[in-house]
């Protein structure tokens, strides 16, 4: 009785450490009951065997690669198998070494012998229920050892037995893995109880998410890993995709168990790349969540459990469960990521980054199309720690925080990219664009376009190069103050874009420039010839079409002009800029009632645009977001529009001065106004703005002085303190001749933006007007130091300089204001934005 007792207790300790996969204690407690002499050689020598053939496939992955090396390598645990099988030992422990001898056969590559080995064991009338948990293990692996072998065995000419041989292979694969992760759960909940959910794979330096240093008692093994993961691509692969996603949500829904962390996560972004490519709204079905059941499988074998309750959340469409399962890999992917870098780990550390890139690829593309910036740039910031000197990511993440408008961490992670690849111009390229259109540090993009200069040898690379570098001297030059340094970077500027029309004479935008300075420095036949040229090779291009405009109308070719805006809004109906340039012009050829019915019309075409999406301003969706992304609508502004180079350009003074107005309005608001502050992107109310303000001076020009009040309380409304609104309200006292209260607008005006030429020419001929000529000299200076080629400037100068005495200078004055006025357009040429599309 003695004697029986301490077998039950070998043999229990020997299923504790087979169960645990605790090789080396299977070998010295092999060795210890050989020493005593006992009766139990024949365990001994199967535990033995067994730990000895589990050891070699952690140390050697089972390849075909392999399979010679195998062979002579195994002989021996072969010819051990082989005595086992013939000796006197308990059945079960017989049948576990006909399993262990069809995965020897499988792994030196003896794919008949393995099969044959497997039908002898006649794995569905094994009942599972009543197996130790290693048996499990073991049976689980046979079926997909037997699913692998029928897929090497030679292809089928008969069709019906080619699909019976299919269906065998999806049945072993299923029964593998439904039987693993069962043994899984089974072990779980003996050991631990409740699930860990924080534990992770172990990672071999090799990079197999299975191998541990003496077998992982939590990982399922390569043979059912690879069985797991071919299931539902096979049903895929046959077309029966419903049933290809229906398994792979039977493998997600099971209950989580240590150590598969690393293919839930394969198994979750396979299915999503699934949904998002192989299925549409209209093929999609949705999860069905079925009740608890213990119930049996007709053929016996028990399956895993799965997640229940009524708390759990379960997507409604193919969008949602897209997402959940790209955000559950991505948490898992990032999570086990490999950080060692040693060089033993190289392996390990690419496989997990190279998995992590193919979500975050996935997750970006899902995310992109919703408009959900912020969320994935939130997602790239987690994967920063683990992404030193890996370009892919930084590079993503760079673009995401620029869709995100975080441009200044954007312009930080981009230079990050130039230094990962030196010699990738596309990157300095993207930092100069965003540094002119958004940061306005006209230096920096300069520095960054002139390193894509240096590091590309592309023509049209090289020339987009140049043209940014260009755009940046013309930036420069509309920044400063001195006409001599003024010169120079016009001058440095018609270089680049002249060397750029050179090595790419099929880009429009290189020609527009040219074209834009040469109208800038009142070239304008030149000019002419240029933007006909730029038009040539893209007859759509909006910002040409608006400069030959305005050239036509610096030849005082008015109808011509005009001829050509309609065809443009025509084509392009809700381009205000375009509006506005055919009011001035209906201005100028019809009189001011079919320009105030322009303006009405813009009034209209902003209510029905834009009123409708305030209320879902915060979903960050409707018709602002789609106009902000549409390049010919004037909400896509590019280094200012809507109105002169001095009240909307992108010159210091009127970016601070634009901050600084949004600010105090908002505040204004609040403290001076029922009216709450205007909610929602200001470059929309920016543009109801001016209008009002255009209308308000169309009244004005016509004495209609209680309707221009009214338009510009409209303005003031939106913007209470604007220095665009403080103009007007200077022109209509000026109108009034309320010269002191004029001069108190037009001051507060310039202090907001000193750059405001129109200000700066009103404040000095009110100073004129009340006979201070002094100051009114030195406020109508700077107005021509702001902008040189404003012919109404010099005459206002000229007028002030007559009436102090000095004649010389005053009729300098009016003859260069005679000459620019010959070549002024309707409205000055820096009204058309530079664009970089």
């Amino acid at each position: 009785m003695a004697t029986k007792t301490k077998l039950n207790r070998i043999e229990l300790e020997v299923e504790k450490y087979r169960a645990a996969g605790n090789w080396a204690k299977l070998l010295d407690l092999s060795k210890q009951i050989t020493s005593k002499g006992s009766d139990q050689d024949a365990l001994a020598n199967f535990i033995s065997t067994e730990a000895t053939f589990e050891r070699f496939l952690l140390e050697n992955q089972p390849s075909e690669k392999n399979t010679t090396k195998a062979s002579s390598e195994l002989a021996d645990i072969r010819h051990r198998i082989d005595t086992i099988l013939h000796s006197e030992i308990k059945p079960d422990y017989k049948q576990d070494a006909q399993c262990l001898m069809a995965k020897l056969f499988y792994v030196i590559g003896d794919y008949t012998n393995s099969l044959a080995r497997l039908d002898a064991l006649n794995l569905d009338k094994i009942n599972i229920e009543s197996s130790s948990n290693r048996k499990m293990r073991l049976i689980g692996e046979a079926y997909a050892l037997k699913g692998l072998c029928l897929e090497k065995l030679p292809p089928l000419t008969n069709a019906k037995d080619t699909e019976t041989r299919e269906k065998q292979v999806l049945h072993c694969f299923e029964m593998a893995g439904d039987i693993c992760l069962l043994q899984l759960q089974d072990r779980q909940e003996r050991f631990f109880k409740t699930p860990s959910q924080s534990s992770v794979t172990n990672m071999s330096p090799s990079g197999n998410i299975w191998c541990t240093a003496d077998g992982d008692p939590s990982a399922v093994g390569p043979f059912v890993e690879n069985a797991i993961q071919r299931s539902p691509i096979l049903y895929i692969r046959n077309g029966e995709i419903s049933k290809g996603v229906g398994r792979f949500r039977d493998l997600l829904q099971a209950v989580e168990v240590r150590g598969l962390h690393g293919l839930r996560q394969l198994l979750a972004r396979e299915l999503a790349e699934v949904l998002l490519r192989g299925m549409c709204d209209a093929t999609y079905s949705p999860i069905r969540v079925t009740a608890k059941s213990n119930s049996v499988s007709p053929t016996r074998k028990l399956k895993p459990k799965k997640y229940t309750g009524d708390g759990l959340f379960v997507p409604k469409n193919r969008d949602e469960e897209v997402l959940l399962l790209l955000l559950i890999s991505e948490s898992i992917a990032a999570r086990d990521v490999v950080l060692n870098r040693s060089q033993e780990y190289t392996q390990a550390r690419q496989h997990t980054l190279r998995t992590t890139i193919s979500v975050y690829d996935l997750l970006a593309i899902v995310l992109v199309r919703y408009g959900q910036f912020g969320m994935l740039s939130e997602t790239f910031e987690r994967a920063m720690r683990f992404s030193f000197e890996e370009f892919h990511i930084w590079y993503q993440f760079g673009l995401s925080l620029l869709c995100s408008q975080k441009y200044s961490q954007a312009v930080l992670v981009l230079r990050e990219c130039m230094h990962l690849e030196a010699d990738n111009a596309v990157v300095p390229l993207l930092i100069a664009k965003v540094c002119y259109e958004h940061l306005h540090r006209w230096d920096e993009g300069i520095e960054a376009s002139g390193l894509a200069m240096k590091c590309t040898s592309d023509r049209q690379l090289l020339a987009k190069s140049y043209v940014l570098h260009g755009v940046g001297f013309c930036l420069k030059a509309e920044d400063t103050h001195l006409e001599t340094s003024r010169r120079e970077f016009h001058s440095q500027a018609l270089e680049f874009f002249l060397k750029a029309v050179s090595l790419d004479g099929s880009d429009h935008l290189s020609l527009f420039y040219v074209a834009l300075l040469l109208a800038l420095l009142r070239q304008i036949p030149e000019a002419l010839k240029y933007v006909k040229k730029a038009l040539g090779l893209r007859s759509d291009h909006l910002q040409s079409l608006q400069l030959l405009a305005l050239l036509l109308t610096a030849t005082k070719s008015y109808t011509q002009a005009y001829d050509l805006i309609l065809t443009a809004i025509a084509e392009y109906p809700d381009h205000f800029s375009l509006l506005f340039i055919r009011s001035k012009l209906e201005q100028e050829l019809q009189g001011v009632e079919p320009a105030l019915q322009t303006c009405r019309h813009m009034l209209q075409m902003w209510k029905s645009l834009f009123e409708p999406t305030l209320d879902n301003e915060q979903r960050g969706t409707g018709l602002i977001d789609k106009a902000l992304s549409n390049p010919y609508s004037l909400l896509h502004l590019q280094f200012g529009e809507l109105s002169d180079r001095d009240s909307s350009s992108v010159r210091a003074e009127s970016v601070a001065a634009s901050r600084i107005e949004q600010a105090l309005s908002g505040v204004a608001s609040t403290m001076g106004s029922s009216r709450q502050p205007k909610q929602g992107p200001q470059q929309m109310w920016s543009i109801q703005t001016q209008i009002w303000l255009e209308i308000a001076e169309l009244y004005i020009s016509v004495d209609k002085l209680d309707s221009a009040n009214a338009c510009i309380q409209e303005a003031n409304s939106i913007f209470p303190i604007s220095h665009m609104v403080s103009y007007m309200k200077g022109r209509l006292a000026e109108h009034k001749e309320e010269f002191n209260e004029a001069k108190s607008f037009y001051e507060n005006a310039v202090s907001i933006n000193p750059a405001h030429v129109r200000s700066l020419q009103h404040l000095g001929l009110v100073m004129h007007m009340t006979g201070n000529q002094h100051v009114a000299e030195k406020v109508l200076r700077d107005a021509v130091n702001s902008d040189p080629m404003c012919s109404k400037s010099w005459q206002f100068l000229g007028d002030v300089l007559l009436s102090l005495g000095e004649t010389e200078s005053a009729s300098q004055c009016l003859i260069t204001a005679v000459d620019l006025e010959a070549t002024s357009p309707i409205m000055p040429f820096s009204t058309v934005p530079k664009t970089l599309q």
